[in-house]
């Protein structure tokens, strides 16, 4: 499909958070951790207006561009010309952590198998791995009401998010959130392989061996937010050559387009 280029339309700040938050999609369908087109990664625009951009809904996540992006305000009414909708549920759970969470400027939300089935588990995430006691002192958890189309759910959304980066929906799926798209990718990636390492210990029928107290509380320590370098930064410009590698052989056009 043939979308204009935004480039000359928009700041050189919105372009560059356009290319980055298209470089996370690319990198969310090559995970394998889309759900179709029904998953989202948004990212809030400088400024008090509470504008967002959020992926165009029935574009699968490998084709996502820059340019065909969308910009909505914070009744998700489109803010220029888009043959696209908008998922009025992934803007519910969007929009209610934009608005509300401070420094969280960026969110992901993945149905991924592995990551839908820890949020079935009573237990949810057990501090199993190395990866998951490094994500355990920030996740939380949001018992499942439905698909997220009622506005009224953001107040609940935010109560259980709290000060943290990590939601894990209940029977639905997996939220994060950063400062950057970068630090909310990293923490998907963190999160998400923490899931996948659990339901593959589990359903390997073998008794599960957890680390002793003091470690688990020692290693959750280390990673308390402000303790580390700010997460995603190091692995981002690998993680963009790695989509420039893949685009030449997609057939797509570059997520930069």
């Amino acid at each position: 499909m043939d979308i204009p280029s935004m480039r000359e339309r928009v700041s050189a700040e919105e372009w560059q958070l356009r290319c980055d938050l298209a470089a996370a999609y690319r990198l969310v369908a090559l995970y394998g951790w889309s759900d179709l087109v029904f998953t989202h990664v948004s990212a809030r625009l400088p400024g008090p207006e509470h504008h967002f951009l959020i992926n165009p809904y029935g574009l699968m996540f490998d084709e996502i561009t820059a340019s065909s992006l969308v910009k909505v305000d914070q009744d998700c009414q489109k803010l220029h010309d888009s043959p696209f909708p908008v998922n009025p549920a992934g803007f519910t759970i969007h929009s209610a952590v934009h608005m509300n969470c401070p420094g969280a400027d960026a969110v992901m939300h993945c149905h991924t198998q592995y990551g839908v089935a820890v949020a079935s588990q009573k237990q949810g995430l057990l501090p199993l791995t190395q990866m998951s006691l490094t994500a355990l002192s920030q996740v939380r958890y949001h018992d499942f009401e439905g698909v997220a189309e009622d506005h009224n759910e953001r107040e609940r959304l935010v109560r259980d998010l709290g000060p943290h980066d990590t939601l894990i929906l209940r029977n639905h799926g997996l939220l994060t959130c950063g400062a950057t798209i970068q630090q909310a990718f990293n923490t998907m990636y963190q999160l998400e392989m923490s899931c996948r390492a659990q339901v593959d210990a589990m359903a390997g029928g073998q008794e599960i061996v957890l680390p002793p107290k003091q470690v688990i509380e020692h290693t959750a320590n280390l990673y308390q937010p402000g303790t580390r370098r700010p997460y995603g930064v190091l692995e981002w410009h690998a993680m963009l050559r790695l989509l420039d590698a893949e685009s030449k052989n997609s057939g797509y056009p570059p997520y930069w387009h």
